[in-house]
């Protein structure tokens, strides 16, 4: 079945040449445009609902339909509000490009930005998350803030009647899984790390890791004159006063980035120039002077200054296998005495930089009505160990032994704070045998930890998925029937590949059944062509038709 929605021109601001092609067509594929006129312009949507054209009188009309009446279209031709339904429902939001905002601080992509919106809102998403970078807004000085490109968005997002996570990146974009784009910290701050090189995380070997400032100098005023949690707080107020008439409303929530990938996390399996691969155990990140003194210091008060000379001797390198080592092999020295105290050290001081982070993020955004998340990472390699080596060089002091995530999800319930967790989508026979892995043994253990907490917990896939089978292990993670279920769920990503019809299929029909709390309830009854949305821009010109897809 077909319906045609006559609309006018204005749905696309047109442009007087016969093709463009630009930017966008990353994003959402090739879209041509010309000028037209309202008699010409007409949407096509699989439905069997008839709408009548909207008139070309009015010049300032910017959607195909007017407010209400297009939620009561929606709202049939979907089968889905574009939000919960029910109390049982989980939303979904949707993270968009890495390079959303550009380097210069505007708006990447508007209208393609604009088109793929309304296309979301219309397959039933709650709303979108955006990173917002420590690198692009504090770019040109200390204390000197550009949130232009982000306030364009953020009222673009709201046009559509989204909702949107704004996460505080204060890490490099680039270097890791799914990284398409190069955004380092700030410039002044790299200025600062070449004449201190000790102000970024370290390996044994004493290469330097550039993503992300070292919790060894949390409360040092090594940043001009600042300490990096005063830094991080002085970034996170200017975005509560910029957005505070927005925060609480469509801005329903602030995910505060602690480490590599926005993670509470240590860099020990970095990508960049092939220094890790999958999958390595990783390596400790407690060598720069900061972590070192810290480590002695706590060596000393236990009376044992040998154990503060360094870090493990025998923990082996970013590529090597457990049983490789003599640290993280079956009875290693991760179950020793040292080991047990080197391995807390290591872990509470990450706790404690997160507990820093996130109470600085506490006082400056309560009362605006938008929720706290931190997000830890799902790393399900060498998981079926007794040591689980890559979690402990990441900083998780989790083994058979152990539960490493106990101590996390208490530290973000007293903040309040909703642990964002990954890798929702892998099931365990998907993956290598030798790698151990079990991503489902640790999502049900993560569930557990905070369910027993009492924290809030919301999930992200950690790989671009768009295939049936991987929506449908989310929906069964998202459940309570194990531990936690989930309060929210973002996809990873919005990109030209999300909008190709099984995909965008697959994803609407997902959205869907989370919005009815996690029950594969299929697509909607009006959808006989199994496809909840297509949507083209016809352009008829003499007797000839172009028909470009939009989304």
């Amino acid at each position: 079945m077909a319906l045609t929605l006559h609309s006018s021109s204005s749905f696309i601001n047109a442009i007087d040449i016969k093709t463009l092609k630009t930017q966008e067509e990353s994003l959402i594929g090739s879209i041509s445009y010309a000028q037209l006129n309202s008699s010409t312009c007409r949407l096509r949507v699989k439905s069997s609902i008839k709408i009548e054209p909207v008139s070309s009188d009015n010049k300032s009309h910017t959607s195909i339909f007017d407010g209400k009446r297009e939620h009561e279209i929606l709202e049939k031709f979907h089968g889905l509000s574009g939000g919960r339904k029910t109390g049982s429902g989980v939303p979904v939001f949707v993270m968009l490009p890495l390079d959303t905002v550009s380097i210069g601080g505007n708006l990447n992509r508007a209208r393609a930005m604009n088109a793929s919106l309304m296309a979301l809102k219309s397959a039933g998403v709650e709303g979108v998350m955006v990173d917002a970078w420590w690198g692009l807004v504090e770019k040109d000085g200390p204390s000197k803030y550009n949130w232009n490109g982000y306030i364009e968005l953020i009222q673009m997002v709201q046009k559509h009647g989204l909702k949107i996570q704004v996460v505080m990146s204060f890490h490099q974009c680039g270097g890791n899984v799914g990284d398409s784009c190069s955004i380092p910290l700030p410039p002044w701050v790299l200025e600062e790390i070449s004449k201190n090189p000790d102000l970024v995380y370290t390996d044994k070997s004493g290469r330097r890791n550039p993503e992300y400032i070292s919790l060894g100098c949390d409360s040092l005023p090594v940043l001009k004159g600042r300490t990096p949690i005063q830094v991080y707080s002085d970034f996170m107020r200017s975005f509560r006063e910029t957005f505070s008439d927005y925060l609480g409303g469509v801005i329903v929530e602030v995910q505060v980035g602690m480490g590599p990938c926005g993670e509470l996390r240590y860099p020990s399996y970095p990508e960049s120039s092939g220094t890790w691969r999958f999958p390595g155990i990783g390596e400790f990140q407690c060598y720069d002077k900061y972590m070192r003194a810290s480590l002695k210091a706590a060596s000393v008060a236990i009376k044992n200054e040998k154990w503060g000379i360094s870090g493990p001797h025998d923990s082996g390198n970013y590529n090597q296998f457990p049983e490789d080592t003599g640290f993280f092999k079956r009875e290693g020295t991760w179950n020793t005495e040292y080991g047990q105290f080197f391995l807390e050290w290591y872990s509470e001081k990450l706790v404690e930089h997160g507990d820093q982070l996130l109470g600085a993020a506490e006082g400056i955004f309560r009362g605006t009505g938008a929720k706290l998340s931190g997000k830890v990472a799902g790393i399900h390699w060498h998981y079926g160990t007794r040591a689980h080596a890559a979690e402990l060089t990441a900083g998780y002091y989790n083994t058979r032994n152990r539960d490493g995530y106990l101590t996390i999800a208490r530290m973000m319930a007293k903040r309040g704070v909703v642990l964002n967790f990954t890798c929702m989508e892998m099931r365990d026979g998907e993956q290598p045998a030798h790698a151990n892995c079990s991503p489902e043994g640790l999502v049900k253990q993560v569930k557990m930890a905070t369910k027993t907490t009492g924290t809030e917990l919301a999930g992200e896939n950690a790989l671009e998925r768009y295939d049936e089978s991987a929506f449908e292990q989310v929906l069964a993670t998202s459940r309570s029937d194990n531990g936690n279920g989930l309060t929210a769920f973002t996809y990873l990503r919005m990109n030209k590949r999300l909008f190709e019809g099984e995909n965008w299929r697959n994803l609407v029909a997902f959205a869907k059944n989370m919005s009815e709390g996690g029950r594969n309830v299929g697509l909607s009854e009006y959808d006989t062509g199994k496809s909840d949305l297509y949507v083209g821009l016809i352009i008829k010109k003499d007797k000839e038709t172009k028909e470009t897809v939009l989304v």
